[in-house]
């Protein structure tokens, strides 16, 4: 069956879009933008925001498996620079420690950041890709595919095309990428869903397309690709 562009959900998105740009913000928090991602059809983990160590522990027990701990500040980007994030929490009682660890180390380093709560997420696995939009001054709007980790920031092994673009544009660019044999399994891994990589890069282009005048770049890095699908694990969003 052909992979078809996931549906938008518009005005809940221009709900949140509205909602940034009122405060004065040029960049969605990562809860945010996996949000507008989810009403574009993209698939995100399941996750939660709490507000203290007891609700990152009790949201750690809902969800059941290992977690991720991320902070959520629309004013601090790059959480991993400032001890941020934490991976491979596998019980309630670690994550409530590592929630009272976080929260004293980020106002410490960061005393002026807003601090909105801890993002506790399903720690998944797969193969990184990221998946990207920018805004040309020439060609307008245009998408980007590559391998994620050392593929992107050593070889810059990707693949780009105007938006919009088809299926089979899509399809194409999973094949140009010099790395593009990890994706069909290697070395006993089983080969990813290319399908559900198509379908999040058609998703991305609608939604970059259809907000063009108000989103200026989205960042999917990485989106981990599967045997049985492609989950956004981190989405960064920037605003015109």
């Amino acid at each position: 069956m052909p992979v078809a562009a996931p549906q938008i959900n518009q005005s809940a998105i221009e709900e949140l879009l509205a909602k940034a740009h009122q405060s004065g913000r040029r960049t969605l928090t990562e809860t945010e933008s996996k949000q507008v991602l989810a009403l574009a059809g993209i698939p995100v983990p399941r996750e939660r925001v709490a507000q203290s160590p007891a609700e990152a522990a009790a949201a750690a027990r809902e969800l059941g498996v290992a977690v991720v701990l991320k902070i959520v500040s629309p004013d601090i980007v790059h959480k991993s620079d400032v001890g941020g994030v934490r991976l491979g929490l596998a019980s309630p009682e670690a994550v409530e420690r590592a929630t009272e660890e976080m929260l004293s180390s980020i106002r410490t380093r960061c005393p002026q950041a807003r601090i909105e709560g801890i993002l506790i997420a399903e720690m998944l696995a797969g193969q990184e890709v990221i998946l990207g939009t920018a805004t040309d001054a020439t060609f307008g709007p245009v998408i980007m595919f590559g391998l994620g980790g050392v593929f992107v920031e050593t070889l810059q092994d990707v693949a780009f095309r105007m938006i919009p673009l088809d299926r089979q544009d899509a399809f194409a660019m999973l094949s140009e990428i010099k790395g593009a044999a990890l994706l069909n399994g290697f070395r006993g891994s089983p080969p990813v869903n290319k399908d559900s990589i198509v379908a999040a890069i058609l998703g991305l282009s609608g939604l970059a397309g259809r907000f063009r005048n108000r989103i200026q770049e989205i960042d999917i890095n990485p989106l981990l690709a599967t045997p049985g699908g492609a989950v956004a694990v981190d989405a960064l969003i920037k605003l015109k």
